[in-house]
């Protein structure tokens, strides 16, 4: 049965009484934290320059209380409203003691208000069981494609503070991010983390839930901090986009909005971003391309399941390296150039520009031939919309205009 959407609060509504819950529980779950967490001084895990997330291939739990999720995306399951609820599954709360659950089972509401909320809910994230009890009011970000779906969603207000970001937010965003703390231009530390008090980390790569990062998803879980990782980001095998689509990407921000509690935003931003790509004609030249990322002794570049295949086939380009079986991959330069791309795709990040990534082009012998690099048939994507997200429709409209420009 669909989640009940958000109204207006009203005098002794069950919407309000839900957000007095949900302040009572965030309060509580903070001050287990602070009886519970050491503090130490913060510490920050190194940035990661490649755009391939680090692999993880152990499971964890991301709820204080979960059960083995099966290897297989399932989608939300949310209790029923005005009918039996089904037993055994479990619930989100602080440092609850584990305990087993059915494979089938479903939430169990503690009130008829939680219950129309459309709360608890229960996704399978990178094989991880995240349940929440209530919406997530205390948002740490990490990585820009999270950041930029809250603004997108509506919820800059949920988020006390964002980290390893790749770059400023669109125009469009600005204003809504100019009153959201950057914590950090790397990965922060649990400590770091844990000094937030957030309900929630939402990050983009799973490699930022980690030791080394913001801290394991189960250790976070434990001290009633709840975690999600975007899903494309998922490196394990069945969880994993094989391969990418606009359709993931869509059906991504529909879960965010069910999670946050925000179904019709995540709707009209969906409506939104299908009609921009339904507009966009797509260059039908038949051009083979190189998307090319970083690396300069050896190339790195986007392969054929990922988000760059993804913007160039909507662009209408025919990828060089479409036919390996991964997101990214390293390539040599002699493969490049005897394949002879008619366009280049720069990757523009602050750590790596399409300058510098140019400047190698023109000076390497191996590429300095090249019809494309001769004639500086060069398409340049920021960083940010090279990754699955909000951005990602604006960046197949920017390659076609650009193509455009450059005479195609």
């Amino acid at each position: 049965m669909p989640i009940s959407r958000h109204a207006a609060p009203r005098s002794s509504s069950p919407a309000d009484t839900t957000r007095r819950s949900r302040r009572r529980a965030s309060a509580e779950r903070r001050s287990r934290r602070r009886a519970s967490a050491v503090s130490r001084p913060a510490e920050s895990a190194p940035r990661s320059s490649s755009p391939a997330d680090t692999t993880r291939r152990s499971r964890r739990r991301a709820s204080a209380v979960s059960r083995p999720a099966d290897p297989r995306p399932a989608p939300l399951r949310r209790p029923a409203v005005g009918a039996a609820l089904l037993v055994g599954a479990v619930i989100l709360t602080g440092c609850a003691s584990p305990t087993a659950a059915s494979p089938a089972a479903t939430p169990v509401a503690d009130d008829a208000s939680a219950a129309a909320s459309g709360y608890p809910i229960t996704v399978d994230n990178c094989g991880t069981e995240v349940t929440l009890e209530a919406a997530p009011e205390r948002v740490l970000t990490v990585k820009s494609s999270t950041l930029e779906l809250m603004l997108a969603l509506g919820l800059a207000d949920r988020v006390i503070g964002s980290a390893f970001s790749d770059g400023p937010v669109p125009d469009e965003y600005a204003d809504a991010a100019s009153g959201i703390d950057v914590v950090s231009d790397k990965v922060p530390s649990q400590e770091a983390t844990l000094a937030l008090e957030p309900d929630l980390v939402f990050a983009g790569w799973e490699s930022n839930l980690s030791a080394e990062g913001a801290g394991e998803r189960d250790a976070l879980a434990k001290l009633g901090v709840a975690s999600y990782v975007a899903p494309a980001a998922c490196k394990e095998e069945g969880y994993m986009p094989d391969p990418l689509t606009f359709d993931e990407v869509f059906r991504e921000f529909g879960e965010a909005g069910d999670l946050f509690g925000v179904p019709d935003a995540a709707a009209d931003l969906v409506a939104e971003q299908r009609a921009d790509l339904d507009a966009i004609e797509p260059n039908d030249d038949g051009l083979t391309a190189l998307w090319y990322s970083s690396g300069d002794d050896t190339p790195y570049v986007g392969a054929g399941i990922g988000a760059p295949q993804m913007i160039m086939g909507a662009a209408g380009l025919d990828n060089i390296a479409k036919d390996v079986h991964d997101t990214w991959t390293s390539m040599s330069w002699e493969a490049i150039v005897d394949a002879n791309p008619d366009v280049i795709v720069l990757v523009d990040a602050a750590w790596n520009t399409a300058d510098q990534k140019i400047a190698h082009l023109e000076s390497n012998p191996a590429t300095a031939e090249l019809p494309a690099v001769k004639e500086q048939r060069y398409v340049v994507l920021d960083f940010p919309s090279t990754e699955a997200g909000v951005r990602n429709v604006g960046a197949v409209a920017s390659t076609v205009e650009q193509l455009g420009a450059l005479g195609f």
